[in-house]
């Protein structure tokens, strides 16, 4: 087993030193887009500015003719476009594809100062991120890279869910987790063809009525991935990196799109992806705080003092919990603020 202590002393002669803290910066919406579409690629720019997250995308989505091709548009994008305050991330192939080796060694020696963040698919263990972690240094390395590029994993099969804590746990490297819902329903033979969201099969159904037991009873739909949410949550904040909702594939559905988004940021992902521009503004409207929840939070923190003991504030007790949990909300919303001046207006800072 590895010393504890040696745990942030770089992979490779000459990669720069590991990071002690993953950085929390605005990611509510993670939009993918083809660095092959020309078309795609001459929006970036206007994008970037509408965006706290831009991902090249060079995996599934992208056809096995075009993979050359949208690895050298990324290539492109990444030297040519100002970013300013939006991230750039990539997805790049699967570790088992013929291409995976030569987006790491391109993106890496061509853009690597430009890159935040390298997604992995298909993590399905620590051993995938150790081989991942190691290459990454001898590149940094080579390319005098000085700021370690952060490794985010894709959820999306079950052995990667059985081995999540182990997944967080295995790199100074890990940023955060995304969940993929579309593969992982393929490896757990989940019977939906759905990207994400719900299914209308998945319910529960009340008791019949004692009195009239042909009278029709009350469905509710549930959802599919609660469990591995919660379990991904729970992991990635027991490792002090950051969980992700993944693609919802039904572009026209923008109402159930806000309410799977919805879900996700109550139970703790700091963001989602956006696949299409209308999703967006979706995603940048559930992960941002809402404002009524700020500005109560906001009141909650002043009239606790010191955040001990107990109060009674408009009939409702507070204690050092609801404190807590209100700094995350005004902490959060201070961080958005802080280049949304429309936000700092609504959340009176």
């Amino acid at each position: 087993m590895r010393s504890a202590k040696d745990f942030f002393e770089p992979m490779a002669l000459g990669a720069p030193a590991p990071l002690r803290e993953i950085p929390f910066k605005p990611s509510r919406m993670i939009h993918f887009f083809d660095p092959s579409n020309a078309k795609m690629a001459t929006k970036v720019p206007e994008m970037a500015t509408r965006c706290d997250v831009l991902l090249g995308n060079l995996e599934d989505a992208i056809q096995a003719d075009n993979k050359v091709a949208a690895r050298e548009g990324l290539v492109k994008i990444g030297r040519e476009v100002e970013f300013g305050n939006c991230q750039l991330w990539t997805r790049v192939n699967s570790l088992d594809s013929p291409w995976f080796l030569d987006d790491v060694f391109t993106l890496v020696s061509e853009i690597g100062d430009k890159l935040d963040v390298i997604m992995i698919p298909k993590v399905e263990g620590a051993w995938d991120i150790h081989y991942v972690d190691r290459l990454l240094a001898q590149l940094e390395a080579r390319a005098g890279i000085k700021k370690p590029l952060m490794i985010h994993a894709l959820l999306e099969t079950a052995l990667g869910v059985a081995n999540v804590e182990e997944i967080c746990a295995a790199s100074p490297r890990m940023q955060g987790l995304s969940l993929g819902p579309a593969d992982l329903a393929a490896s757990r033979r989940m019977k939906t063809t759905r990207v994400g969201g719900g299914h209308p099969g998945y319910i529960v159904r009340t008791d019949p009525d004692a009195n009239d037991p042909d009278a029709p009873r009350a469905t509710a739909q549930q959802d599919l991935w609660h469990y591995t949410m919660a379990r991904m949550v729970d992991a990635c904040n027991a490792n002090g990196i950051l969980p992700y909702y993944g693609p919802f594939g039904d572009i026209k559905d923008t109402v159930a799109c806000e309410d799977q988004f919805r879900n996700a940021f109550l139970m703790g992902c700091v963001g989602t992806w956006s696949l299409h521009p209308v999703q967006i503004d979706i995603a940048k409207k559930v992960f941002s705080p809402p404002v009524d929840e700020v500005l109560w939070a906001k009141k909650v923190i002043d009239e606790m003092g010191d955040g001990t003991g107990a109060v009674m504030i408009d009939g409702k007790m507070q204690d050092d919990a609801t404190v807590k949990q209100c700094r995350v909300m005004v902490e959060l919303a201070q961080m958005l603020c802080e280049n949304d001046p429309e936000l700092k207006v609504a959340y009176e800072f």
